[in-house]
Parts: structure tokens; C-alpha cells; sequence
């Protein structure tokens, strides 16, 4: 599997501090996605002129690294991603995370690389044997054959019948939500994922998100109403539990899993407003000139 350069938009100075970078904001993607899903968002943030956006591939996914082990656990995921930005001078950034990448998200921020945390229908929300942990592995092993056919078709199985509804229902509400090419990019993404198997027999072994009250900055959990993967309220409860009392929540309407694939400037504004709301203003103006 070849290795890809990841998303990095809007960088100059290359530290993601106010000049040529400005903010820095760290974008972790989905289980069998890539950096793909975040192009949208990544370039309209970047647009602004007031946001340095990194969006790498994780350990084991389509043009990421191979993971080396068939003991994979959220730890080689979390150090990958450190090391990325260690590559770039950072050492902190506002960090948006989906899914995976919000279970990864977290971690970053037990190890204090978050200035701010933004988990959008994140994973990891269970103890060691909680019944939604189950479901989730399961929801994703019924999924197998699906995944088994498109490897075998490739993108061409959006064209059979239901194709692109059996695509589109673990990621998005409505049928007619990502585009054409996304769906393609997504077939394309999870045929090639190395650690399918890997993180389900990870996510089996360990415990989800432990000690979420600990959490030490600003935080916003994103709820999608239309989510397959986490419904609501079963699949959601853990983080509304244990996440701490001043976390912001927010509730998407008719959105799926991965909204940026369906709303991305809806994403945008939602990911600009909260990092607006907690950077200094000083810090956050773009350079004279």
C-alpha cells in the first residue's frame, strides 16, 4: 500500500501559530476512510485565511502507514498522528475528530497535544463490556460481505441495484448525501483498509474511553441525528454521561455519520465558531498586509 502526503492546508511558518499558518487544526477521519472525507472542509477552512488544517491517513488505513502488528490498538494510531505533527513543529492544535479519529482525538488529548477538542460522532464510547461496543463490532462484521463484493468490483458495485444505498446507509441520512466521487473515493478507501480486522478484534479486547470527566479543554461532542453507526440515544449516552458538565453538544438534523460528506460547510462553520470561540483574538487575526 503506498503511502500518501497527507491534507495540509493553508501552511507557511509551519508551526500553526498566527503569521502564515494561523490556527492550527488537526482533522482525524472515520474506521476504512482516509483524508479523503475531509477535503471539502480542509479547503474551506483554509480559504479563510485564518486556519493551518493537517489531515493525515492513519496507521492501517488507504494511504497510511501499515500497521506492523495484527495486535493494533488505539496507541500506534495516537503515536503516528504525534508523529505528524511533531514533522510540522506542532506542538498543540485544535483537533476534530470523526468516528475513529474522535476516539483518537481523545487520546491526543491525554497526552496534551489539544488546545481544543471536537468529536463528531465519536467512537469509544463504552466500558469494557458494554452491549453498544457489541453492536458496533457487529454492525461492521454484517457489513463484511458488502465490503467482501466491492473489493472484488470495485466502485462499479454503486451502479447495481441498491448499490449506492447500501453505500450511502452506514455514512449518511438521506441516499442523495455525498457525491458521487466521495462514494467512489469511499469504496476505494475501505477496500483497502489493512486494519479491518485489526481494530475489531482491538475495539473486542480494550475498553473504550475511560475517565472522559478528566477531559482539560474545551469540548464539543457533535451529534448527528440520522447516525447508524452510534444511534441516538443508545449509542450516544456514554459520552452525554460521563463527558464534563461544561462540554458543548451540539445536534446535527437529517445528518448521517459523516456529515462532511453530506454538509461540509455546514462542518466548516460549526469547527470555525468553536475554535473562534475559544483562541485568543490577538492570536487568531491573520497577518497585515
Amino acid at each position: 500500500m503506498t503511502q500518501r502526503a497527507p491534507i495540509h492546508r493553508g501552511f507557511g511558518d509551519g508551526r500553526g501559530q498566527p503569521g502564515a499558518g494561523g490556527e492550527a487544526i488537526l482533522m482525524l477521519h472515520p474506521f476504512l476512510c482516509s483524508q479523503n472525507v475531509w477535503r471539502t472542509v480542509a479547503d474551506q477552512l483554509s480559504d479563510t485565511g485564518r486556519f493551518e488544517v493537517l489531515a493525515p491517513t492513519m496507521v492501517g488505513h488507504h494511504g497510511g502507514a501499515r500497521a506492523g502488528t495484527w495486535l493494533l490498538d488505539t496507541a500506534t494510531l495516537v503515536d503516528d498522528v504525534e508523529r505528524r505533527m511533531d514533522q510540522i513543529g506542532w506542538d498543540t492544535a485544535h483537533i476534530v475528530g470523526n468516528s475513529l479519529g474522535g476516539w483518537v482525538a481523545f487520546e491526543l488529548e491525554r497526552r496534551g497535544r489539544a488546545r481544543t477538542l471536537t468529536a463528531i460522532a465519536p467512537a469509544g464510547g463504552w466500558g469494557r463490556h458494554s452491549p453498544t461496543k457489541y453492536e458496533t463490532v457487529l454492525k461492521f462484521l454484517l457489513g463484511a460481505p458488502a465490503l467482501i463484493a466491492a473489493r472484488l468490483i470495485g466502485p462499479r458495485i454503486l451502479d447495481l441495484p441498491f448499490g449506492t444505498r447500501i453505500a450511502t446507509l452506514p455514512v449518511s441520512g438521506p441516499a442523495d448525501g455525498p457525491s458521487r466521487a466521495d462514494l467512489v473515493a469511499l469504496v476505494e478507501d475501505a477496500t483497502h483498509c489493512t486494519a479491518y480486522v485489526q481494530l475489531l478484534i482491538k475495539t473486542l479486547r480494550l475498553p473504550g474511553l475511560l475517565e472522559l470527566a478528566e477531559v482539560g479543554v474545551p469540548t464539543h461532542l457533535v451529534l448527528c441525528e440520522k447516525d447508524r453507526v452510534f444511534p441516538s440515544p443508545r449509542g450516544t449516552k456514554y459520552f452525554i454521561e460521563h463527558l464534563p458538565t461544561d462540554a458543548t453538544v451540539t445536534r446535527l438534523p437529517g445528518l448521517g455519520h459523516i456529515p462532511m460528506l453530506e454538509a461540509p460547510g455546514v462542518i466548516t462553520e460549526l469547527i470555525t465558531e468553536f475554535v473562534d470561540r475559544h483562541t485568543d483574538p490577538k492570536r487568531a487575526a491573520p497577518p497585515a498586509g
